[in-house]
């Protein structure tokens, strides 16, 4: 399409004005990424983020665009964010750019289509309820690291609330110290959320201070009708169907806010409590007591390992027995919820020697960071002053003008590359006057 069949289509105001756009978007399209949201590893792959990120502004439910405005907006209009657009014209032709275009933008109408319409704050917090919801409402057994996932995910729906939405930023070590692990254990964490659909990676990390950019989202497969509830038989094919025995009691409820405030601390390390003390403490309630039955199959951990961290965490005060089962104690439990008492978690951490452990893994990340910003200058200055070109040929054996020559001590060496000389072959002497350099045979 051509500025021309623009004019004589009527558009004679930008489409930006005739067509509904969010404030966000007009400053992205005008003004282009002046915030360096969408930076990528090549102005390239910064230009089609940035594009792409338009496109989705383009095709929300109300205001979607047709092709030919967004041709227009990025193409056919001198506009910041259609810069990329207008450079694909250049080097592809007008044909590929608008067909790139377009399919872009119908990506980006699946993408918005297949996602939940969230139009505030509201909308956010009550998209993250679901989520939480489904993540409490499955079994999650403590083998081929189910545990560590819950943890994570415990983790990012904190982040989201704080973001304001399932869209967040969060770095691998910032992710390891939240979850109280070594961060190899939460790449792999990340690896089988990926795989299982519950993260959707939409920018890697790049740079010195940029994260990676997450969504955080449910599972087709993993509806909130899908999955067992806690203390209930799981549907058969799902995780930990066939193992866990039928439920006699209402379903226990994981707290995964409780969770997320609990597995940070040095309390909960390995050589501690571990993952399955802070698990276990935050399906207790300071007033219904849960028998080991019930704890083994809201957590899905054996009866054994149950039985084993209770009799720890009441030891420690954390949790008190009562005829064979178990409450909250009371320096942690308020109305309604688990409280963390910081100063008993502290002496339960320094019982165990595990006070520090944190603090430790917090200062070797930041000493990594160091680390990385030192060679990320390094590496800079370096690309900066490259080491200077030795050259085997010196200066007045060919004339710069001519390309002719001169010394017949280098005739049959192919010299056009000063560096690189390459031997072609004998020639008589005087051959080499008034011949090319490239020509020596």
């Amino acid at each position: 399409m051509s500025a021309e069949r623009a004019g004589a289509n009527g558009w004679s105001r930008s489409v930006w004005e005739r067509l509904r756009l969010s404030d966000r978007m007009r400053r992205l399209l005008l003004e282009g990424d002046i915030e360096g949201r969408y930076g990528g590893q090549t102005d390239s792959d910064a230009g089609y983020r940035m594009t792409m990120a338009l496109a989705v502004g383009c095709s929300q439910p109300g205001r979607a665009w047709s092709p030919a405005d967004f041709h227009h907006a990025l193409i056919y209009t001198p506009s910041a964010g259609g810069v990329w657009a207008r450079r694909l014209r250049e080097r592809k032709g007008t044909l590929y750019a608008e067909a790139k275009l377009t399919a872009m933008l119908e990506k980006a109408a699946q993408l918005v289509a297949a996602s939940p319409v969230i139009r505030g704050r509201g909308d956010a917090v009550e998209a993250l309820g679901c989520i939480r919801r489904v993540v409490e409402g499955r079994t999650w057994p403590a083998r081929r690291g189910a545990d560590t996932d819950q943890k994570n995910l415990a983790a990012r729906l904190r982040l989201c609330e704080r973001a304001g939405g399932v869209e967040h930023v969060v770095s691998v070590r910032q992710l390891a110290e939240l979850m109280n692990c070594a961060k190899a254990t939460a790449e792999a964490s990340d690896r089988r959320l990926k795989k299982d659909g519950w993260l959707v990676l939409v920018a890697s990390g790049s740079g010195k201070d940029h994260g990676s950019r997450w969504v955080l989202r449910v599972p087709p497969e993993e509806g909130e009708s899908s999955g067992a509830q806690p203390g209930q038989l799981p549907a058969t094919g799902l995780r930990g169907a066939g193992t866990v025995p039928p439920a006699h009691s209402g379903p226990v409820r994981t707290d995964t806010e409780a969770l997320a405030a609990l597995m940070g601390h040095d309390a909960f390390h390995r050589y501690a409590h571990g993952t399955s003390g802070a698990r276990l403490l935050t399906c207790l309630d300071p007033v219904e007591g849960l028998d080991v039955g019930q704890l083994s199959r809201a957590t899905g951990l054996h009866r054994t390992t149950v039985v084993r961290r209770m009799r720890g965490l009441v030891e420690d005060q954390l949790v008190v027995e009562l005829d064979g089962k178990y409450l909250l104690a009371p320096a942690f439990s308020v109305p309604g919820r688990l409280h963390v008492d910081g100063q008993v978690l502290s002496r339960v951490a320094e019982h165990h020697g595990t006070a520090g452990r944190g603090e430790r893994r917090r200062a070797r990340h930041r000493r990594d960071r160091r680390n990385y910003r030192r060679w990320l200058a390094e590496r800079a200055d370096q690309r900066l002053r490259r080491r200077p070109v030795l050259e085997l040929v010196p200066e007045g054996v060919v004339d710069p003008d001519t390309g002719e020559l001169l010394d017949d001590a280098w005739a049959g060496w192919d010299v056009r590359d000063r560096a690189r000389p390459v031997w072609r072959g004998w020639s008589p002497p005087g051959a080499g006057h008034g011949a090319a350099a490239g020509a020596c045979a």
